[in-house]
């Protein structure tokens, strides 16, 4: 059975960086999708980035283009989110998803079915 455990959440200062990790179990990652998606309160939940299973190709939202990458650790079994040039609007709790099926919107939340419980990321000063 997959299984997903974030970590690395926390809070920071507008400016600051964090890396979450993402590690999973129950299967490897080669064989499966790995999206990072965020809730903010009284908000829905956005796909922020994500690595895809075949070729690590990566996709980004609009809004984090350029201060974050995804990466993957096929040893660790863990995909990581770094994050640079927070901004207090990243403020949101965090969670990694998996599906092992081709995707047509990475970034949507409906395309993944397995979820993490999340990790706290607050920016402020």
């Amino acid at each position: 059975q997959v299984q997903l455990v974030e970590s690395g959440g926390g809070l920071v200062q507008p400016g600051g960086s964090l890396r979450l990790s993402c590690e999973a179990s129950g299967v490897t990652l080669a064989y499966i999708t790995i999206g990072w998606f965020r809730q903010a309160p009284g908000k829905e939940r956005v796909g922020v980035s994500c690595i895809r299973a075949t070729d690590g190709h990566t996709t980004y939202a609009d809004s984090v283009q350029g201060r974050f990458t995804i990466s993957r650790d096929f040893v660790m079994n863990t995909v990581y989110l770094d994050m640079a040039n927070l901004k207090p609007e990243d403020t949101a709790v965090y969670y990694c998803a998996a599906t092992s099926m081709r995707t047509i919107a990475p970034l949507s939340p409906g395309e993944y079915d397995r979820w993490g419980h999340g990790t706290q990321v607050t920016v402020s000063s």
